[in-house]
């Protein structure tokens, strides 16, 4: 079925929503619920198809051609499709990276325009707002280096203006400036504190991509950027009213990343010592698999 989909995909125009959004959801899906000996396949056959790669692109650039003050409150077909377009090419990335498989079509995108639609929202839907998250998280891993993606925008600033000289720091973490770095976590906060479950799943977890890319990239910059003080004030926000909030999974995965990075100031022995003290108290077998999770990570950090 890969085939007849997959050159089906690209025969249509981003503007066949009701045919293109099943159909890029049946790749999605393929690619992930297969067999791992079918996936290599699977990402094999797709990124052969030069014309389903072609409409990727164009479905990609919509995002930043469609209208944002036109779209509704609820989740309209073009954004839909957005986010089938997003998530199926940060798919593709994944695993042509794990299967080294062969690209005969790259991809290109501005980096400044993925990085302000979550810097700035500018009324993008949730789903949204995570489908690109998912796909910033993918080059990140890769360290922007993906042969199936080339990255235009460069060390440009949030702001519209001519980028200055790169600094030292500049440097180290390129094609990310240190201005964009501030500008993303501040950003990926202020969506945190919105406590919106899926938003929330997918903000911690960009966040953890941020920070692993950033150690590599420059320690001294990691540890700096972990120890803002900020953060705590984020925690106290998240953790204001109800009980048992300390094992919240955001909360446990947000301890975790300041526990990793030696973030003192942020998180003292005190709250650690909290959060074991409702862990012992809690019935662990009760507890949502999300929470399970991140107490699992936050237990083997400590």
């Amino acid at each position: 079925l890969l085939f007849p989909v997959s050159n089906l995909c690209g025969k249509c125009r981003p503007r066949d929503t009701d045919l293109l959004q099943p159909s890029l959801n049946f790749l999605y899906w393929t690619l992930h619920q297969t067999t791992p000996c079918s996936q290599q396949r699977a990402v094999a056959v797709l990124l052969s198809n030069v014309s389903l790669l072609e409409l990727l692109q164009k479905v990609l650039d919509c995002t930043w051609l469609w209208s944002p003050p036109s779209r509704p409150a609820y989740l309209s077909s073009e954004d839909a499709l957005l986010c089938s377009g997003w998530l199926l090419v940060a798919s593709l990335l994944l695993y042509q990276h794990r299967y080294n498989t062969e690209v005969h079509q790259t991809l290109s995108v501005d980096l400044t325009e993925v990085l302000n639609a979550v810097i700035f929202r500018n009324k993008k839907p949730i789903l949204l707002l995570v489908s690109i998250m998912q796909f910033l998280r993918a080059v990140l891993r890769q360290n922007f280096s993906s042969s199936l993606l080339v990255i235009v925008g460069q060390n440009t600033a949030t702001t519209g203006t001519q980028p200055q000289p790169s600094s030292l720091q500049d440097t180290a973490l390129h094609p990310l400036a240190m201005q964009q770095v501030f500008s993303l976590l501040v950003s990926l906060q202020n969506l945190l504190v919105h406590k919106d479950l899926l938003l929330s799943q997918a903000v911690v977890a960009c966040l953890e991509t941020l920070m692993e890319y950033l150690y590599v990239k420059n320690q001294d910059v990691a540890l700096h950027v972990a120890s803002q003080p900020w953060h705590r004030f984020l925690l106290f926000t998240l953790l204001s009213g109800g009980q048992k909030s300390f094992l919240q999974p955001e909360v446990l995965r947000l301890m975790t990343l300041f526990v990793r990075y030696q973030s003192r100031n942020i998180i003292s022995q005190k709250e650690i010592s909290q959060i074991i003290h409702e862990a012992a108290e809690a019935n662990i077998a009760e507890l949502p698999e999300a929470t399970s999770y991140a107490l699992h990570l936050f237990l083997s950090q400590v």
